[in-house]
């Protein structure tokens, strides 16, 4: 029996994302699509960053010139991805009616994966290095990017981890730390550099700072307004993000 991947289980989960890719389809426009949708601009990002970040290639492309603001388009995996969509919605009707009682469908709710962690990274074990009581767990994620995560050996078996098992690693948006492109990270921390996307300003609270990797995933690191001064960070310009591999938890699919 195949094992469903963190994409696939996202379709039974958070189904109103997935739609969101037929507005961006129809309306070329996150602003638009975001309306059509009924969600704020904020949260159709949201979705795409996770969406792609779930996804083997990215599924959501930014445009240039798009009408209205914030132009983007399907990509070709993108496209793919809302065909099974839609294919999925015409199941739907007969998954119901399969259904014995409702309360099947709520119990089917409550085995799925929920996690508030903003960052979720689908990856797959590349290798596994004893650490006494702990695993160093060396995950390959989209075109090669690597990062390593700590966690307790009972943790690996308990998740079953071999080397090509398919995982999302999740780190909280508060646990990433920004240093300029030229700083050195600390040693045995996992650094990653990008492109800051954009910066969303909070009221009387850190900033959201959206850094898009070489890959096509994309990262979520909250930095005050002190930080972001001392370090000139202004969308666009490069930013390394690093985090202890012990920060990061990894998830299975059921």
């Amino acid at each position: 029996m195949p094992v469903p991947s963190p994409l696939s289980q996202h379709f039974v989960r958070r189904p109103q994302r997935i739609a969101l890719l037929q507005h961006i389809a129809d309306q070329g426009s996150i602003t638009r699509a975001a309306k059509s949708a009924g969600l704020s601009y904020k949260a159709a990002w949201d979705a795409i960053d996770e969406l792609n970040n779930l996804a083997h290639k990215p599924l959501v492309e930014r445009s240039v010139g798009g009408k209205g603001g914030g132009g983007a388009r399907l990509s070709e995996e993108g496209l793919r991805v809302l065909r099974l969509y839609q294919r999925l919605q015409a199941l739907q009707a007969q998954v119901l009616e399969a259904a014995e009682d409702a309360s099947d469908l709520d119990l089917l709710g409550r085995l799925m994966l929920r996690t508030s962690a903003r960052n979720q990274l689908h990856g797959k074990v590349q290798r596994i290095d004893s650490q006494g009581r702990n695993d160093l767990i060396s995950l390959e994620l989209a075109a090669g990017l690597t990062i390593q995560a700590q966690i307790t050996r009972d943790s690996t078996q308990r998740l079953e981890l071999h080397v090509g098992t398919q995982v999302v690693a999740l780190i909280k948006a508060g646990w990433l730390q920004l240093l300029g492109a030229d700083q050195a990270p600390i040693a045995g921390h996992n650094c990653l550099l990008g492109l800051i996307d954009e910066i969303l300003d909070a009221e009387g609270g850190p900033s959201e700072v959206r850094i898009a990797l070489p890959n096509g995933q994309t990262l979520c690191a909250l930095a005050e307004a002190e930080q972001l001064r001392e370090l000139a960070l202004v969308a666009g310009k490069p930013v390394q993000v690093q985090f202890a591999p012990s920060l990061v938890l990894l998830g299975t699919p059921l």
